[in-house]
């Protein structure tokens, strides 16, 4: 409904932005890193926003840039993240900085955020992880993530494949510690076998 609002600042305090327009004071909800970005009351400022519907109110929640908006709707997109958690996180991080840590599954640093849980942020990587791109983060950081995704997956499959020969999870994982993350895939077999035969 809103893509964005433009007018001065009325009134700024911790997760809250009041946006002054033709008259109208917008109340956006928004996190700490758009307030550290905004100008002092009285200044001028663009809010991306995303109305959010509940049964019982409408809320407009405001970022300072396109990337945080796209981060924060993909957040909340998450079974059991609300809007309230997405703030906590996108406080905490940028947007570069989570989509990183849900490309390398990092989920103590989802949960250094006030009010996320163990369960919460391993949704956030599993829901998020195949989500994640050009609108979340800046070209270079696209690249990474897009690399982490893939040397993780690397890793992953050779486990896999290890516990497919009859390997327990913790043998598998104790054979490829130490690897190189982006080692092909065959190699790590290889040399995960070489170590669960005792070097043989």
């Amino acid at each position: 409904m809103y893509y964005s609002v433009t007018g001065t600042v009325l009134h700024a305090e911790p997760y809250l932005a009041v946006i002054g327009c033709c008259g109208v004071g917008y109340k956006c909800m928004t996190t700490l890193t758009t307030l550290s970005c905004l100008p002092p009351v009285g200044g001028e400022a663009t809010l991306y926003t995303h109305l959010n519907v509940r049964e019982d109110a409408l809320d407009l929640y405001g970022f300072y840039t396109q990337a945080e908006l796209n981060a924060f709707k993909m957040l909340i997109g998450v079974s059991g993240v609300g809007p309230k958690s997405a703030l906590a996180i996108l406080s905490d991080m940028t947007p570069d900085k989570l989509a990183l840590c849900i490309a390398a599954g990092d989920s103590k640093s989802l949960r250094a955020a006030p009010g996320i849980g163990p369960k919460a942020a391993q949704r956030i990587i599993l829901e998020c992880k195949d989500r994640i791109g050009a609108s979340e983060l800046s070209g270079e950081m696209s690249e990474v993530a897009s690399q982490l995704r893939h040397e993780t997956t690397n890793m992953s499959e050779a486990a896999s494949a290890l516990a497919a020969l009859g390997y327990s999870p913790t043998e598998a994982a104790q054979a490829l510690a130490g690897l190189a993350a982006d080692m092909p895939v065959e190699d790590m077999i290889k040399h995960g076998l070489k170590a669960l035969s005792g070097g043989r």
